[in-house]
């Protein structure tokens, strides 16, 4: 593979044709779902220049027949794995973004995300022009309600999105390949059951250098004290003297992950789903 930069960003898509939560819409079609959600994400690269990984956990064959449908060959590289599960899929994303040699930005993308138009383009303007070092799309439900993330935040306009800084998010998210060259060890602890929350509390260093919630709350609620003691476990050092790594997310939102009781805030979701499943052809 040659050295030349030859796209915007480099895409490791990972899927597989279960439903693990209970989506907002076509809750018993995966297919359905997921063909949904790669318009929307087709939609959002817009006017990118992209190499896309496709990564089929276990899917039919009709699953490489939905992303031919929506990707050129030239854009599209089709992976189809055996039985793997979530933790091998995200190794492999791992490997595939760090071996590239097509971009400097790279993406770790979820099958169960729907995106609004403009979320690539205003990602890549972000992370382009600004001091970052991870961006999710997300607006997560929990940054309003949970306690872990009650904390001093950064906040940052940008072109037509305002950003915030956060403390954690999920695994689909948008940094640079000499970023994740330096952190891939944490990551790495995922394929060894570690929690998203404990790795990217670990590189945003949010929390888990709070003493008075490490011992109030911290210890107290049963889900913030298995994620701090798994931020520990797996990254000690990180835990007490590592770098801090920005994450940074928009609000509003520029995608939602498609769990009917997490859907991010301040958007009108379900109007933007019927509008979109009105364009599908693939899964008619």
């Amino acid at each position: 593979m040659s050295n030349s930069k030859a796209c915007d960003i480099v895409i490791a898509y990972r899927i597989y044709p279960e439903i693990s939560k209970i989506p907002p819409i076509f809750s018993d079609n995966k297919l359905k779902l997921a063909e949904l959600c790669l318009n929307s994400f087709r939609e959002a690269l817009n006017t990118i220049n992209f190499k896309i990984y496709a990564i089929l956990d276990n899917c039919p064959n009709v699953y490489q027949d939905l992303f031919k449908h929506y990707f050129l060959d030239n854009n599209l590289e089709i992976i189809s794995l055996p039985k793997t599960g979530n933790s091998g899929t995200f190794g492999l994303q791992i490997k595939l973004l760090l071996e590239q040699h097509y971009s400097d930005y790279v993406y770790f993308a979820e099958d169960d995300y729907f995106y609004l138009p403009n979320a690539f383009q205003e990602m890549m303007s972000f992370i382009k022009n600004e001091n970052v070092d991870f961006i999710s799309p997300y607006d997560h439900p929990d940054y309003y309600n949970l306690e872990l993330h009650r904390y001093k935040y950064q906040r940052k306009k940008h072109e037509n999105t305002v950003w915030r800084t956060a403390g954690s998010t999920c695994m689909t998210f948008l940094t640079k390949k000499s970023v994740l060259e330096k952190t891939q060890g944490i990551f790495r602890t995922y394929t060894k059951n570690n929690y998203d929350a404990s790795i990217w509390l670990a590189l945003t260093r949010e929390r888990i250098n709070d003493i008075s919630f490490i011992f109030g709350e911290g210890l107290k609620n049963n889900l913030y004290r298995r994620i701090l003691l798994k931020s520990f476990y797996f990254s000690p050092l990180k835990f007490f003297f590592g770098k801090r790594w920005k994450l940074w997310t928009p609000n509003p939102s520029l995608a939602t992950h498609m769990d009917s009781e997490l859907l991010a805030p301040a958007i009108d979701w379900h109007k933007l789903f019927q509008k979109s499943k009105e364009k599908l052809i693939f899964s008619h």
